[in-house]
């Protein structure tokens, strides 16, 4: 019976520690995995070819580049981004991220390195024309994002919604294209995406509101003890801004607009 009792133990451990082990496959110290939602535009998407391509790809590529570093491109679900980081699975979250109180209970950031506004995007002949025209509306954004934590510290707002609460969409790709179909009267996302996505689809057909969900600022989220990974984005970035490279790849995905 005890030694029934000493296998049972062991078949456990050994269980525990074979899941455990699943999180995260074994890489060398010169791979990191990162995590993105691949419709992001213009922050990180898959272009007509397939190729992972956009303005946080390009700095990624090269500040593992100067890391002498080789980086995997991992699509995730971006409502699960923190549970994929936490259990290994990827190594950064690099995709447009914003920098938020709730999230840094769970991961650490980066230094900010890009500006954002929460904005609200209608089609341009909509009557609405600020926030308190979105009482009986359909809003849509994007599920897990920071836009949805943003419209959620209003809760008189969303709460005047139509069904008190907003339509909750796997990307804005998606909800974008149910505004342009009119299934939505709104959609609320970040600028950098809405301002993209207005260039390719047509300027005229849409409008951003003045009034918004407020600022932040896009950061690079790893896990909470990989300080080492930690430092040597921060410490590239810098670099980039020093030499003019990330001027350069700024320049390429958003023009002049600063």
């Amino acid at each position: 019976m005890k030694n029934k009792y000493i296998t049972a133990i062991i078949l456990l451990m050994i269980s525990i520690l074979i899941v455990s082990g699943c999180g995260k496959e074994k890489r060398n110290a010169n791979e990191v995995v990162l995590g993105l939602d691949d419709t992001f535009v213009p922050m990180g998407f898959k272009d007509d070819q397939g190729k992972f391509v956009g303005f946080d790809i390009d700095l990624a590529k090269e500040v593992f580049k100067r890391e002498n570093m080789k980086v995997t491109f991992q699509p995730i679900d971006w409502s699960m981004k923190e549970t994929e980081l936490i259990s290994g699975n990827i190594d950064t979250i690099w995709n447009g991220y914003s920098i938020t109180d709730e999230r840094k209970k769970k991961v650490n950031f980066s230094k900010a390195y890009l500006s954002n506004r929460q904005v609200i995007i209608t089609l341009a002949n909509s009557s609405i024309q600020s926030k308190s025209d979105l009482k009986n509306q359909i809003v849509g954004i994007q599920e897990g994002s920071s836009s949805l934590e943003a419209v959620n510290k209003e809760k008189d707002l969303v709460d005047s919604f139509k069904d008190g609460k907003p339509v909750l969409y796997e990307n804005n790709n998606q909800a974008l294209m149910d505004l342009e179909a009119k299934r939505v009267d709104a959609v609320v996302a970040d600028e950098t995406l809405a301002r993209y996505y207005m260039n390719k689809r047509g300027e005229s057909k849409y409008k951003i509101l003045e009034d918004n969900f407020g600022e932040e600022d896009y950061g690079i989220g790893v896990r909470k003890d990989d300080k080492e990974l930690l430092n040597k984005i921060n410490k590239q970035i810098d670099a980039m801004k020093k030499d003019g490279t990330y001027d350069k790849i700024y320049q390429k995905w958003f023009g002049t607009l600063k």
